[in-house]
């Protein structure tokens, strides 16, 4: 169906809501098993996930109603699977030029691709990858973001809302409108071949990006650097004047609260 707040070419111009589903990646799973093609850009999006996912399999916590959980696929057949960070950023930076204009500059994206807002977060995305060859087929990207919700369980730790931060509600579906329209412009770059380009602002917008914090590494916890991403997605922590790179398991960022 056609969604006039979705200014975009493709993305969110098929829109599927649900009341409730176990998680809107596997719902979109599920969809391209079928043998109906699904267009470019369509979006699931579901008012509650029972078994939303976060990086690690951590468990996603959101309120019913309060919260943007959705997914989108597209097709970037283009982008060999050595490039699929490039992905990352490009949906990365969607949401962050849309909450940047409501929420300023202490937001931040923390690799590889959670949304932060000063130390604590807002949100967090998982992207899972189809390959067919050495190309990416289809990639589903599901995305979690809290908006509206006022009160977390202790074990969601540092998370954070718009809400929270601002003390005022907001639409979900224009947010969500903004967010598509965003990740589609940056995913057009990727396919202009503009990848340099996507590749810089994402490094500008890193949190702990060239400041110097805590990390743990291999059972050490050390004073650090972050200098840099690599092409294919590998952090890279200066130390003492070397640097090394580190893939999302081998290294831990040290916020205060866990000093």
């Amino acid at each position: 169906m056609q969604n006039n707040i979705f200014s975009g070419l493709f993305v969110g111009q098929n829109l599927l809501s649900l009341k409730e589903v176990d998680s809107t990646n596997n719902f979109l799973k599920d969809l391209l098993s079928n043998s109906k093609p699904v267009p470019e850009g369509t979006v699931i999006m579901a008012e509650t996930q029972f078994a939303g996912r976060g990086q690690q399999n951590n468990k996603w916590h959101a309120e019913p109603g309060k919260n943007l959980t959705f997914s989108i696929l597209l097709k970037p057949t283009f982008l060999a699977a050595t490039d699929q960070f490039d992905l990352t950023r490009a949906v990365s930076l969607g949401v962050y030029d849309t909450l940047c204009p409501i929420l300023g500059s202490e937001l931040k994206i923390k690799w590889p691709n959670d949304i932060y807002y000063g130390d604590k977060k807002l949100g967090g995305m998982l992207i899972e990858n189809i390959l067919q060859g050495s190309q990416i087929k289809n990639a589903i990207i599901g995305i979690g973001l809290n908006i509206n919700q006022d009160i977390f369980p202790d074990e969601a730790g540092n998370a954070t809302s718009v809400k929270q931060i601002l003390h005022k509600y907001y639409d979900l579906r224009q947010i969500l409108a903004e967010i598509c329209n965003n990740i589609e412009a940056y995913y057009l770059n990727l396919k202009a071949g503009k990848i340099n380009d996507v590749r810089n602002v994402y490094l500008s917008r890193l949190y702990w990006f060239n400041e110097q914090k805590r990390f743990r590494a291999n059972g050490e916890v050390f004073d650090g650097v972050i200098t840099g991403v690599k092409d294919n997605g590998l952090l890279v922590v200066k130390q003492n004047d070397k640097e090394s790179t580190y893939n999302l398991k081998e290294i831990e960022f040290l916020n205060n609260n866990k000093l």
